[in-house]
């Protein structure tokens, strides 16, 4: 599967760099989220790819569900798919957007692939084993590096999103023992912390589980666990929420650590 995976999210990713190279209009959808070509040529390559490899097994992706086309997954496993993850950084002009798949199974994430096309890394994740990409100028794997969370230090590491911010967020960085933070874009969050380069991400602003689940694939290989302010594990597949509309997240927080305290 990781396989597919990786094929379908390096011809993604080489359709969205030749978008971001050559210049691109931005729409707006019904949520006032931006949406470009690059987000739609993207999605189609990734499902393409599935529905070739895996034709009995449902993707979820966040154009396809913006267009209303969203298939029944109670009781299956499933894909979801965010194809241009970072499309803010991606209008501004800043490298940290990702290409996501991610293969969900009794509501967790068991394999994903994270894909920066621009900053020429990936990185993956199946059961017990997370590893980083090194992708050259064709689009092709050069390497590839096992990766593992690092044990929590006395005083952490920490990252934010870099354009959703807000007091909860603040007030976890300073009632926690953290000595420095990072603002970086996308998915790419998950992945350093999978990589031993931070040790914990707060997030109590709004996602969905397009934008979380790869990440997070990566991370629980790497060692690390997602978990909402209540200390449960961050579960995907989440329709008939009666406080919030299909596929949305709760606020969570990744540790790159064995450690899970938690100070919300």
């Amino acid at each position: 599967m990781l396989a597919t995976f990786e094929m379908a999210a390096l011809e993604a990713g080489k359709a969205i760099l030749e978008v971001y190279r050559a210049g691109y209009a931005v729409a707006l959808k019904q949520d006032m989220s931006p949406v470009t070509l690059a987000d739609e040529r993207a999605e189609h390559i990734i499902l393409e790819h599935l529905a070739r490899d895996f034709p009995d097994v449902p993707a979820i992706a966040e154009e396809s569900v913006s267009a209303g086309k969203i298939p029944d997954i109670r009781g299956r496993p499933f894909f979801l798919v965010d194809p241009l993850d970072g499309t803010r950084e991606f209008i501004e002009h800043r490298d940290e957007f990702t290409v996501n798949i991610a293969y969900i199974v009794n509501g967790i994430p068991v394999a994903g692939i994270v894909y920066a096309p621009a900053l020429g890394i990936a990185f993956t994740g199946e059961p017990g084993k997370a590893r980083k990409l090194i992708v050259d100028e064709h689009f092709a794997v050069a390497d590839r590096l096992t990766i593992a969370v690092r044990e929590r230090p006395a005083k952490m590491t920490a990252l934010a999103s870099r354009c959703h911010s807000n007091e909860k967020t603040e007030s976890f960085l300073t009632g926690n023992p953290i000595s420095a933070c990072t603002s970086i874009g996308s998915s790419l969050k998950f992945c350093l912390l999978a990589e031993g380069k931070a040790d914990v991400y707060p997030r109590f602003a709004r996602t969905m589980e397009w934008d979380t689940a790869a990440g997070d694939a990566v991370l629980r290989a790497a060692g690390g666990v997602t978990v909402t302010t209540e200390g449960d594990l961050l579960t995907y597949g989440k329709t008939n929420q009666s406080e919030d509309c299909d596929f949305a997240n709760p606020s969570f927080v990744c540790w790159g650590g064995k450690k899970n305290s938690l100070h919300a």
